[in-house]
């Protein structure tokens, strides 16, 4: 329950620095295209783990946070463009990009340890 709270906690924080992230980029850099995309994405993560918290079964906690894991890895994906294509420093990104990998190893950490309840529960 403890790591969910964290989880919880981790991702909305990331999700704020996702939505003023994007409110730079669109407003300061005049990117519009690749900022609303790793905001949605961005902020999906913790809405994903926010339904996870609520899961119907041990499967649909497992789904959701897998969903979770999924809109992690696709916003490292638009924050990597972001990077490349100059609209982010290395210190932002790499700040991000390690938020963002923490969550994913939490994420990895909560559905491995799902599942393993899952076969013990059977």
């Amino acid at each position: 329950m403890m790591a969910n709270d964290i989880l919880k906690d981790k991702s909305f924080s990331f999700a704020l620095r996702i939505v003023k992230l994007h409110k730079f980029i669109s407003n300061e850099k005049k990117e519009y295209i690749i900022s609303k995309q790793v905001m949605r994405s961005g902020c999906s993560i913790g809405a994903s783990i926010r339904e996870a918290k609520n899961a119907e079964s041990g499967k649909d906690f497992i789904h959701k946070l897998s969903i979770a894991q999924k809109e992690c890895d696709e916003t490292l994906y638009w924050l990597e463009l972001l990077f490349a294509a100059e609209y982010l420093n290395e210190k932002e990104f790499l700040s991000l990009q390690s938020e963002a990998i923490e969550i994913i190893k939490i994420v990895k950490k909560s559905i491995i340890t799902r599942r393993k309840n899952l076969v013990i529960e059977k």
